[in-house]
């Protein structure tokens, strides 16, 4: 946390800066060099310039064109008019003065001018292009400017880009570059661009039309100062190993409101240096949705009096370590209550919530720290609403015994939203006071209690860990890419998982899952978790090119093999598994789970299920329990086995799924195979399908034969009765797509076809 001292020292420079600005407007008419440019000539490129009393005219016939001046102002009542088309003219002063702008700049397409003396935008100066506007104290090179493409600014000049009036570009950027100082005290719009204002000594400028287009490259401890009105597509403030200072005081606002190919996006970036943000800061999408606004500082101090609010979808905050004083809480605290969510990281430190944080309403907090989290004793986080708070440890996943420790109360008494805090699984655990909602209820696919700890897999031993606590609740905290890692099956019929596995979106690839056999039946083992037990639940979770091989006698009665699990007496929800699973044995063998008793919804795969001598299904191979709102598109092949798409016994409950899935009739000893079960008894609720060219079967087994649609059919939500396609339902139709996918699917990456 920063001194007094510091925050005073702060403070001094800013009113430094000021003064600067003062003492450069009390000394313009003696430097400023003239009241329209002077001795201006092409040294690339082709036009004419043309001086018309108070005008000055310049008429450029190449796409791109250069032109040298001894000096570059424009005085008050004066213009400049620039017709290069749609095409772009760099001006650079040569002379000794800076360029004082207070008449007109105009130009119908891009506009760069490079001072090293320095340039100011008086306040009655007003800068218009069709194109984009770039003005800087560093240089560039006559080649790299003329074949477009990448441009680096560099330079050693301690001159600054002050702009005091209104600078506009209505098709393009607007761009300020220096090494020392960048300030903005004005106006500036680009609303089809992005407006950057960047400090450095090296500066790379390259096209985007999504994210920024300027970097620095090597810093130069300046200083980026804006007290003025910004509003483009997308706005970014950079000054690296500098200060950053956003002040929108009086009404100023950094506004941006995106385009169709632009999100709405700001960017306060000042990687080793300071931040200090005052007033608001708005990011918007052109459809009316929250944007991002980012920042990135080594100190980040938001307004004590002047009060800090950020209104966009999401607030990124990066920074080394953070303790949450009363100014920083106020800054998140407002920007929640205005509906935006916030995510905390530290690069290298912890989070100390020093001063109670609480909001209304549906915004969602996440404090994500690379080492620990400590709430205060006597201090409160609390929401009423339906906000959730994440409490996050060891959040780059290194393994660096991060744990999470509540001195004082979280408070979700009166919230409908939900509380997790991940931990190290080797850190600890403090949940210290815990306020709950007494009618919480949770939703199909969420945790079954409003505030969980969690021990985070953040590694393949981690995960082979679990089964040391087949109890416990777990949360993986990224994706895993087993690169092939052997995992031994965890648990079975004896201590089945009877814990929570919540996958948190993230995906396990790639992972060869072994067996465990055993002369006892109960003790085997056949999927990533051999028994997952009444009390057990696993959610949110992609297992992903994974695969498992069963060979060798089985015991009677033949056990039970899934991908994820051998039996499922609990909870599967928000899964899906691709791979492959195969058997030469008699085994009954489900892409997803062997033998369900239990709860699976909202859950699909894309699994190879091979069974010789057995029994076998896309999903499940035999469900007494309930399966609904999933489906198969993984074949089911093998020999002398009987097969079906989805489920072959049924005694239970299946509803709103639907099979893909290629099932060959002749690997069969049933001579009658069904798409949805193998039992062509069972009953099926009528809102299941499948697809009668893909698997090549018209029998539903137990679904009505009209259910079987054609891969056209199937690429319409209007084939699917009752099923919800709507915004916040159950199911989606991506374009382009033949089946629908689980709506969850859509935000962790499409499976594939």
């Amino acid at each position: 946390m920063k001194s007094s001292n510091s925050a005073s020292h702060k403070a001094r420079s800013v009113s430094a800066i000021s003064f600067a600005v003062v003492a450069l407007l009390a000394s313009v008419h003696v430097h400023a060099g003239g009241l329209l440019p002077a001795g201006g000539h092409f040294v690339a490129g082709t036009g004419s310039i043309e001086y018309n009393g108070k005008r000055l005219s310049i008429n450029q016939t190449s796409s791109r064109g250069i032109i040298d001046w001894k000096g570059f102002s424009i005085g008050r009542n004066n213009r400049v008019d620039i017709d290069n088309g749609n095409g772009a003219t760099l001006n650079r002063v040569t002379g000794d003065y800076l360029s004082w702008i207070s008449g007109t700049l105009t130009s119908t397409g891009s506009v760069y001018l490079i001072n090293p003396q320095g340039v100011i935008v008086a306040p009655s100066g007003v800068i218009s292009t069709g194109g984009r506007f770039v003005v800087s104290t560093l240089d560039v090179g006559n080649n790299s400017f003329m074949n477009g493409g990448l441009l680096t600014f560099t330079g050693n000049s301690n001159a600054q880009v002050v702009n005091l009036g209104t600078i506009g570009s209505s098709g393009g950027d607007v761009f300020m570059i220096a090494r020392r100082e960048v300030s903005n005290s004005g106006s500036i719009a680009a609303p089809a661009g992005s407006i950057e204002l960047v400090v450095g000594q090296n500066v790379l400028l390259q096209d985007s039309t999504t994210s920024r287009q300027v970097f620095v490259e090597t810093g130069s401890h300046g200083t980026v100062l804006n007290r003025g009105a910004l509003q483009a597509a997308q706005i970014s403030l950079q000054g690296a190993d500098g200060n950053i200072y956003a002040l929108c005081g009086n009404h100023s606002v950094i506004r941006a409101t995106g385009t169709a190919a632009r999100d709405g996006h700001i960017w306060l970036v000042a990687d080793t240096g300071y931040v200090k943000q005052v007033g608001r800061g708005d990011a918007t999408n052109a459809d009316g949705t929250g944007g991002t606004v980012d920042t990135i500082a080594a100190t980040f101090a938001p307004s004590l009096l002047g009060g800090t609010t950020v209104r966009a979808g999401i607030w990124n905050i990066k920074t080394p370590s953070l303790t949450v004083t009363w100014p920083i809480s106020a800054a998140l605290s407002n920007s929640l209550n205005a509906g935006t969510s916030v995510d905390v990281d530290t690069t290298s430190g912890s989070i100390e919530v020093g001063a109670n944080l609480s909001w209304k309403g549906n915004a969602s907090l996440m404090l994500g720290a690379y080492g620990s989290i400590t709430v205060d004793r006597g201090k409160t986080i609390g929401n009423q609403g339906a906000g959730n708070l994440t409490l996050r440890a060891d959040a780059t996943g290194i393994d660096n015994h991060g744990g999470v420790t509540n001195n004082g109360t979280l408070d979700w008494s009166n919230s409908t939203g939900i509380v997790n805090a991940l931990y190290d699984m080797n850190g600890t655990y403090a949940p210290g006071t815990q306020l709950a909602n007494a009618v919480w209820m949770p939703s199909p696919v969420s945790a079954p209690t409003q505030i969980t700890g969690y021990e985070l897999v953040n590694s393949i031993s981690d995960l082979q860990n679990v089964s040391q606590d087949l109890n416990g609740k777990y949360a993986l905290g990224e994706n895993l890419d087993g690169a092939g890692a052997d995992v031994t099956s965890m648990g079975n019929a004896t201590t089945p998982f009877a814990g929570e596995f919540n996958g948190m979106g993230h995906s396990i690839d790639d992972i060869t899952i072994m067996p465990v056999y055993s002369t006892d039946a109960s003790l085997q083992s056949f999927g990533l978790f051999g028994a997952i037990g009444i009390a057990g639940v696993v959610h949110n979770l992609n297992l992903t090119n994974s695969r498992s091989s069963l060979s060798g006698d089985a015991n009677h009665p033949p056990p039970f093999a899934g991908l994820l699990a051998g039996v499922n007496q609990g909870h599967i929800a928000n899964v899906f598994a691709s791979g492959s699973l195969t058997s030469d044995a008699l085994r009954f063998l489900g892409g997803l789970v062997g033998l369900n008793e239990g709860l699976i919804e909202r859950s699909a795969t894309d699994v190879t299920v091979e069974s010789d001598f057995g029994l076998a299904a896309g999903l499940v191979a035999e469900n007494t329990g309930t399966i609904s709102q999933t489906y198969s598109t993984g074949p089911v092949t093998g020999s002398h086995s009987i097969a079906s798409g989805l489920a072959f016994f049924n005694t239970g409950t299946i509803s709103q799924s639907f099979v893909t899935g290629q099932v060959p009739a002749d690997i069969f000893i049933d001579p009658n195979p069904g798409a949805i079960t193998g039992d062509t008894t069972a009953i099926v609720a009528p809102d299941s399908y499948w697809n009668v060219q893909t698997t090549g079967l018209t029998n539903g087994g137990g679904a009505p034969a009209s259910n079987g649609l054609t891969t056209a059919q199937m690429s319409h939500p209007d084939s699917f009765v009752g099923w919800d396609f709507s915004a916040t339902g159950a199911w989606a139709m991506p374009a382009g797509w033949t089946h629908p996918v689980l709506r969850w699917q859509l935000a962790d990456g499409l499976p594939p076809q």
